[in-house]
């Protein structure tokens, strides 16, 4: 569910600054993981991993964002490869979308086994 809203807003964003606006490819990039990252850190920590009340710095929005610094990297590094061989704004949002589909199943494991897990002590019969 989260990645239903937060790729659509980013390829929304993504369309907007580039199409619209004529920001280049790599600062329309820039701008749509910045401001989709918000709601995909907001809704993986609510809706997947069910946690509540204020985020942990540390344990939470640190290692999020530095997986979302990762994935921004990634994803304006192979936008700039594509904006060398087309500027059509399609061939931008498919080298975003690459960027983060190489990176996805790494996050989430990540987000699932480090980051939103529990911290308590199992039961005794657990």
């Amino acid at each position: 569910m989260v990645s239903a809203v937060a790729v659509p807003c980013c390829q929304v964003l993504l369309i907007v600054c580039h199409a619209w606006v004529g920001l280049t490819a790599v600062v329309s990039n820039i701008i749509a993981v910045s401001v989709s990252s918000v709601p995909s850190y907001l809704l993986n920590r609510s809706w997947v991993w069910g946690k509540g009340g204020r985020s942990h710095l540390w344990r939470e929005v640190v290692p999020f964002w530095a997986m979302a610094l990762m994935g921004l990297g990634l994803s304006t590094l192979l936008v700039s490869f594509a904006a060398r061989w087309s500027h059509l704004t399609l061939v931008v949002l498919a080298a975003n979308l690459a960027g983060f589909g190489l990176l996805w199943v790494v996050k989430y494991v990540v987000l699932d086994r480090v980051l939103f897990t529990s911290r308590e002590a199992p039961g005794p019969l657990e």
